[in-house]
């Protein structure tokens, strides 16, 4: 009897561990896309696209150690946007944590700044959380790569 026991517990704990394995998976792979459509966004100036990645809390430490409300993120993606190049990812890191998600990666971009052409590289994280069913940034940070 407490071997049969044993081994019902056992199962379903192979089939929650299952189940939270896939649910990771799916995860992951929802956030590694919303990170490649803001890439897409931000470079193509998708102002109402990016919009719809982030909490209204959402808050940003940029590459020049601005601390950045949603508003004002979307603002400085809008008026960069004709000297902005290709935002570029090199590589990204998805680990997940039930609801919430952190992102780490490198990306590069290119453009004008005063005239004169640009080659950014930064290292950045980015929390994501399950709000309403539906993940959303709710904080970033990118530092410059030397």
């Amino acid at each position: 009897m407490k071997v049969s026991a044993l081994l019902i517990a056992l199962s379903c704990a192979s089939l929650l561990a299952a189940q939270t394995s896939a649910n990771d998976a799916a995860a992951r792979s929802t956030i590694l896309a919303l990170e490649y459509a803001w890439s897409r966004a931000e470079t193509n100036g998708d102002i109402k696209a990016l919009s719809g990645l982030f909490a209204n809390s959402m808050v940003l430490t940029d590459y020049d150690g601005a601390l950045l409300t949603k508003a004002e993120y979307l603002a400085r993606v809008k008026s960069d946007a004709k000297s902005a190049g290709p935002v570029v990812t090199e590589s990204m890191e998805v680990r997940v944590f039930k609801d919430s998600a952190i992102v780490i990666g490198i990306y590069h971009t290119t453009g004008i700044d005063k005239g004169k052409p640009y080659l950014r590289r930064r290292r950045f994280i980015d929390t994501w959380l399950l709000i309403d069913g539906l993940w959303q940034c709710v904080a970033a940070a990118a530092v410059p790569i030397p």
